[in-house]
């Protein structure tokens, strides 16, 4: 295939499981001018993108797009209701505006397209996750470690990424930075304390006296 494009399936994509599924479309090409991820559900009444602004430490402060390519789903946006059957765009242009949507068919998904007007692209902190994800998938937690703290280094106060990057140092045996980190996430956002009480990531350094409760 021609090195000037590239080719791909959305089910040939990494998922990432948790309360929906996300599917890493940015990462798996390696896009470098725009966000752009897709999210699913596999049953009606599911959340397929979860209740969240562009202003959050995570975020990137992105107007996003949202696209629904498969499916019907119910968005929330600042609390008015829309019905987006499959073909539908949503707009979002102001990052403060809350939104959320759910499922209202099993298979239901939402490609999400986004970027800051007049600023060249950076992908949104808590991508960072995404891209050490294949590694944390393998337990390859070294390679995990070091992904992280790429990262890191461009989002050095960021409560989202340091947590993260304390997951991986912890799996990873480097347990002295990782409470470390962890440390400064929770000083930077208290959710993190939240997060940390069962976060099983977390295990190898939860019996240490400095860890958070």
């Amino acid at each position: 295939m021609s090195e000037a494009f590239e080719v791909a399936h959305l089910d040939e994509l990494d998922r990432v499981e948790g309360e929906f599924v996300t599917h890493p479309v940015r990462v798996r090409f390696g896009i470098g001018a725009f966000g752009v991820n897709a999210y699913s559900s596999s049953e009606a009444g599911g959340r397929v993108i979860e209740e969240h602004d562009e202003l959050s430490v995570g975020a990137g402060h992105h107007e996003e797009l949202y696209v629904v390519i498969k499916g019907r789903a119910r968005f929330t946006l600042d609390g008015e209701e829309l019905d987006a059957r499959a073909g539908t765009l949503v707009f979002v242009r102001e990052a403060a505006v809350r939104r959320q949507a759910v499922a209202e068919e099993a298979g239901t998904t939402v490609l999400v397209v986004g970027g800051v007007p007049g600023q060249a692209f950076q992908p949104s902190p808590w991508e960072a996750w995404l891209e050490a994800f294949p590694a944390y998938r393998r337990k390859e937690y070294e390679k995990a470690v070091e992904i992280m703290r790429g990262r890191l280094a461009d989002y050095p106060d960021n409560a989202n990424v340091l947590y993260n990057t304390a997951c991986m140092e912890a799996l990873a045996g480097e347990h002295e930075p990782a409470l470390e980190h962890l440390e400064r996430a929770v000083a930077l956002d208290p959710r993190s304390r939240e997060w940390a009480q069962e976060d099983s990531d977390l295990d190898p350094i939860r019996d240490d006296p400095r860890f958070p409760v």
